[in-house]
């Protein structure tokens, strides 16, 4: 068939059909199979491996924005592609992780705790995307679901390289859940870091603070699980921390009345 023949509304929508950038996406498709993972390790009583995998799920997350930044390849496709494979890896995996590792022995208990953590990392995300054009960029609005996970996920991988059986610590399972999923559906402020210039030059003592950093990386190495741990409940506990100081700041003085 000549192309003359062809109808024009055809070849106008072959010709003008968005692709998808596959660098991007890949890395979120790499990150969505890490949380997928963690169901399964969970599912096999591996909870070291699933926490593990969660926390790989981070690093993909972390990675699949900046590079389509850098490389000038962002698209709605993507940010809704990142936002499916930000609920699976950091909130049903989680759910599942924590269920399987503590919670099965409450009974409905235990399966509505996993739930209530699951359902509000879905209304995290929403929230997310859709407040994403109005709010401080400076600052997230509840607990981000990466951190939530972190949480979870690193609390129940400490304790279990610890050699902590789940159904020992049933009840602290329970809370750091609860936790985790009040925080991430509240009003509490989050420094998000992306007000940092990675273009800005900084003072000598803040490369050696660097290199002092990434030496006790390296240090802690072998307890890498109760790091990250105290990592991730040091940045859970940070905005209540800001809330707090908040309400003792000292509000600025109301501004006089107009004169008549």
């Amino acid at each position: 068939m000549d192309e003359d023949q062809v109808p024009s509304r055809w070849l106008a929508r072959r010709k003008f059909r968005p692709g998808i950038y596959w660098l991007p996406n890949a890395i979120t498709t790499a990150g969505l199979f890490a949380g997928f993972y963690a169901i399964v390790q969970a599912m096999n009583n591996r909870f070291g491996a699933a926490a593990a995998a969660i926390f790989i799920a981070m690093v993909f997350d972390g990675l699949d924005g900046r590079v389509a930044r850098l490389t000038r390849t962002q698209s709605d496709f993507g940010a809704e592609f990142d936002s499916l494979s930000d609920m699976v890896a950091f909130g049903a995996a989680p759910a599942l992780v924590v269920y399987e590792w503590a919670l099965r022995g409450l009974g409905k208990f235990g399966w509505a705790a996993a739930f209530a953590y699951c359902a509000c990392a879905a209304l995290r995300l929403a929230r997310f995307n859709t407040n994403i054009g109005v709010v401080d960029k400076r600052y997230f609005q509840g607990l981000p679901s990466p951190a939530a996970a972190a949480l979870v996920a690193g609390f129940v991988w400490a304790a279990d390289t610890f050699r902590y059986h789940g159904p020992e610590l049933d009840w602290f399972a329970v809370a750091i859940t609860a936790l985790a999923a009040f925080t991430m559906v509240s009003d509490i402020r989050y420094w998000s870091g992306k007000d940092i210039n990675i273009r800005k030059s900084i003072p000598f003592w803040g490369v050696v603070v660097l290199a002092l950093g990434v030496a006790a990386v390296f240090f802690l190495a072998d307890n890498l699980p109760e790091v990250l741990f105290i990592i991730a409940a040091l940045y859970a506990l940070s905005g209540y921390a800001l809330l707090v100081a908040g309400l003792f700041r000292p509000r600025p003085p109301a501004p006089p009345a107009p004169s008549e």
